[in-house]
């Protein structure tokens, strides 16, 4: 069978998987409804051994596909005597916490969480009535409410709410559906665009923006699209260090089988945590406790060639009665994907590498230990060395780029329990990494060396801070909760050509917050049409050595006029500092024949100074953003959660090089602001003192002959304006044996910028190497004793080339899970698990594009796959 037939009738399966994956979501709502007197407990195996009770309780999330949430300084100590035997998923939690001297309270049907047991009540007297209760009071739930948020990055508030939409994975739905690196993961989340730096990313991608590239091999976040340095990356909320040039933080250095959640906020945060979070902030939760050791191994490999993957690793852990650790080392090697791998990338010029190979070794070692009942110390480690190996081709010549990245990160804190529910945090971070890279040039026809280059790129950062957080008063709803803090941020780059300095600079600031929470009514007052309402406000203040003081503030509102729904909005600023790159870089001056630059009518020796490089006089870039949402959660199906979020961005000050057409700069009205016509001797000289100067025109420099100077130095020119809608649900069928979760997210973007604050404006989104208008990711898990099975769905929709004025077509493609677990048994098969999995299981070929050269990938790197089918085998065992 032909590729031609076999796409069509992968397509005509697709579709009727598509119209069975609609219609099971369509019979959803009434089969629920009729479910929903039924009880939410199935009864399945639990093997949670005795032991600590911070470790148990992560086991029974895992084991039960929940959530339990709890301040640590509650279980800090505690040990269980397990749970072994057939359990629903509340037996089990009240078995693991017996003795403990501490009770659970339901939030919702899949999220619970810890509280002090209630002191004992002397034995009633034979005229005292009992009083039945199965519910907690509503004041109750509101507290229990407010503890899960916790744990919800975007407040620095024990008990308080984020007003911004917020989106977590956890680690069984990361294990559930095949993912075995944090990009992968990252990459599936319809509100991230992945461009910028990202592995698949081809050269010509640079069209989009010269952050387009794929610098170091790793992964970094891009929500909304507006660039990878304007998202935040955290790791257990502390900052890592930058890489690259581009600030781009590779959060696929962080080994997934040591993460407990990842959480994002899709919405500017820069009040709660200063620079860089504008489209959002992703914080990376690592696990608290892990007892025993885990080893897994994972073989994959592409299926049209390319891509053969192998995997190493082992988890650690172990607790006492005060404290517990956990380690992971992996070891990962992939070979690349070559033009001559793929049908529509035969004409390419090679060799060329459209996926790199890659050789990754990463640890991490988290801990804590408590101090008697007021102090605990935490500690995080991790480093990441990753060697990966590129070809570009070109029509006579080809290049090979080794390139050697290392990421480095230490953080240690100590918390301090105070009276009055109090806590004092103090932290210190200090991170690192450097990229080294060669650019070696061979000719095609003779195999000579003609190029032989050595680059690096070196990123620093050290933060200190001490917080503090705790209750001012009472109000109806609950504390009014008041967070402040202080501290120091220090970062510096250098950048490297053949041993010499391109740029080098450091930048460093001081800055304060202050956040408040106030729960102005809750469930318990019983107040018509408001079932709860709380207020948010944040403010946050830094002062840099380089350009001063940069203040965001933040507000929010959270309502809801019945237990069913749940509005919030919220309305701030943020903003992002000049990259270093863009600050320090060395600035250039270029002498050019004035016809380079599209200049007709002049003399035949007219030339004109191109200047490019960086610019010390940069300020922040700035933006002000709101979002809106509702949540439809009702008590009659626990198990339904749907939630519609409106959000904008209006990013001003935008820092670029504006000059992007160098033969329509003397033509097109656009740049009129960037050219300096007739230019006096003073002006010329200022240039030549100030940059380094190269002629290319073949003739002496003679100032009289030069008609105009061309600036295309870093500056704060441009805006962009970006807007859309979020939509995301969630349901889950429990049967006698089995379950059946259904979620799915999309998300609309529209995006459009401009040269200039007074400039039109045009395209953003939907175009060649921008973000798609429309992404989804949607699917089910089945799970069934030790058995589960996932099937997603993956969209994106197509982008218009702006050369020839086409649009591609859309992309869609499913991948397959299944996965077994052994549990605890007798013999060599106790505790192990085997998975499969199929990623892009229908073999679906990226949407192609008209390329105008051979140098380039006829098609989107940054929105469309390159890999094709991917099939892989992973087995693991867990002592």
């Amino acid at each position: 069978m032909s590729k031609a037939n076999s796409r069509r009738r992968d397509r005509v399966v697709a579709n009727i998987l598509c119209a069975a994956l609609g219609a099971a979501l369509y019979a959803t709502v009434p089969f629920a409804y009729a479910q929903s007197g039924a009880s939410s407990e199935s009864v399945r195996q639990y093997e949670i051994p005795a032991g600590a009770l911070s470790s148990a309780l992560g086991a029974w999330g895992a084991q039960s596909d929940r959530q339990v949430v709890f301040a640590p300084d509650l279980v800090a100590g505690k040990q269980t005597r397990g749970a072994a035997g057939q359990y629903g998923a509340e037996q089990a939690l009240t078995q693991l916490l017996a003795g403990t001297g501490l009770t659970w309270k339901r939030v919702n049907g899949q999220t619970y969480a810890l509280e002090k047991a209630p002191t004992p009540q002397p034995p009633r007297t034979h005229h005292e009535p009992a009083v039945k209760s199965k519910a907690p009071s509503s004041a109750a739930a509101q507290k229990v409410t407010q503890l899960d948020t916790v744990s919800v990055t975007g407040t620095r508030i024990r008990g308080g709410v984020t007003a911004s939409p917020t989106v977590t994975v956890t680690a069984q739905q990361i294990q559930d559906e095949g993912f075995t690196d944090l990009g992968e993961l990252i990459r599936s989340i319809p509100q991230n665009f992945n461009g910028g730096q990202n592995p698949g990313v081809t050269p010509d991608a640079g069209a989009g923006g010269v952050y387009n590239a794929n610098i170091t091999g790793g992964s970094a976040v891009n929500l909304r699209g507006i660039g990878q340095d304007a998202t935040l990356t955290l790791l257990n909320g502390r900052r890592m260090s930058y890489g690259g040039y581009d600030q781009a933080v590779d959060i696929s250095a962080i080994p997934v089988e040591a993460v407990s959640r990842i959480e994002i906020v899709t919405d500017g945060a820069s009040a709660i945590y200063g620079s860089d979070a504008v489209g959002g902030v992703v914080n990376v939760m690592l696990k608290r406790d892990f007892d025993g050791v885990a080893v897994g191994t994972r073989y994959g490999k592409a299926t049209e060639g390319g891509l053969s993957t192998r995997e190493y690793d082992v988890t650690a852990g172990t607790t006492w009665s005060t404290g517990g650790l956990i380690a992971t080392l992996k070891k990962e090697s992939n070979d690349p994907i070559y033009a001559d791998q793929r049908d529509y990338t035969q004409e390419m010029y090679g060799p060329a590498t459209l996926y790199q190979g890659a050789d990754i070794r990463s640890g991490l070692l988290s801990m804590h230990q408590s101090f008697g009942d007021s102090v605990e110390l935490h500690l995080d480690a991790l480093q990441t060395k990753r060697d990966m190996q590129r070809e570009v081709g070109y029509s006579t010549a080809y290049q090979r780029i080794p390139t050697y990245t290392t990421t480095f990160l230490i953080s240690p804190s100590v918390v301090f329990s105070l009276p009055d529910d109090w806590t004092i945090n103090v932290s210190a971070t200090a991170g690192r990494d450097k990229t080294q890279f060669h650019v070696v040039g061979v000719r095609r026809a003779t195999g000579e060396t003609y190029l032989n280059r050595a680059y690096s790129y070196g990123n620093r950062s050290r933060t200190y801070e001490a917080d503090a957080e705790g209750p001012l008063f009472s109000l109806p709803g609950g504390d009014a909760r008041l967070a402040v803090g202080a501290g120091y941020r220090h970062n510096d780059f250098r950048y490297l050509y053949i041993s010499s300095p391109v740029a080098d600079g450091k930048e460093g600031s001081r800055f304060a917050y202050a956040e408040l929470n106030l729960p102005l009514v809750g469930p318990s007052q019983g107040v018509a049409g408001i079932h709860r309402l709380e207020l948010t406000g944040a403010i946050r203040t830094e002062d840099y050595d380089s350009y001063g003081r940069v203040t965001t503030p933040k507000v929010g509102v959270v309502y809801s006029p019945g237990a069913d729904w749940t509005l919030k909005g919220s309305w701030g600023k943020s903003f992002k500092e000049p990259t270093l790159f863009q600050g320090y870089l060395g600035q250039f001056s270029y002498l050019y024949p004035v016809a380079v630059f599209g200049g007709t009518g002049y003399a035949p020796d007219a030339t004109a100074l191109y200047l490019n490089g960086g610019n010390l006089a940069l300020t922040p870039e700035r933006a002000t953003t709101w979002s809106a949402s509702i949540a439809f959660h009702p008590e009659a199906l626990p198990r339904l959660e749907t939630e519609l979020t409106a959000f904008h961005i209006d990013y001003t000050d935008r820092i670029v090089q504006p000059i992007t057409d160098i033969a329509g700069v003397l033509t097109n009205p656009i740049y009129t602001d960037f050219v300096v016509h007739d230019p006096t001797a003073g002006e010329l000289a200022k240039v030549l003192a100030s940059t380094e100067f190269t002629n290319y025109t073949g003739s002496p420099y003679d100032p009289g002959n030069v008609v105009a100077i061309v600036d295309n130095l870093f500056i704060n020119a441009s805006r962009q304006r970006v807007k859309g809608i979020d939509l995301s649900g969630s349901y889950r069928f429990d049967f006698a044996d089995s379950r059946l979760t259904f979620r799915g997210s999309a998300s609309w973007l529209d995006s459009e910028r401009a040269l200039t604050q007074t400039a039109a404006f045009s395209d953003a989104s939907g175009i060649l190497f921008y973000p798609a208008k429309l992404s989804a990711r949607a699917g089910a898990v089945w799970t069934r004793g030790g058995l589960t099975a996932s099937l997603f769905g993956n969209y994106k929709s197509g982008v218009t080339n702006l050369a020839d004025g086409t649009k591609g077509g859309s992309f869609t493609t499913f991948d397959l899970t299944l996965r077994y677990d052994t549990s605890a048994r007798d013999g060599i098969f106790s505790n192990m698990a085997f998975e499969a999995s199929a990623q892009n299981l229908f073999d679906r070929d990226p949407p192609l594009y008209a390329a105008t050269s051979f140098e380039n990938a006829p098609y989107d790197s940054t929105n469309y796959s390159v890999i094709g089918r991917f099939l892989s085998l992973s087995i693991s065992k867990r002592w």
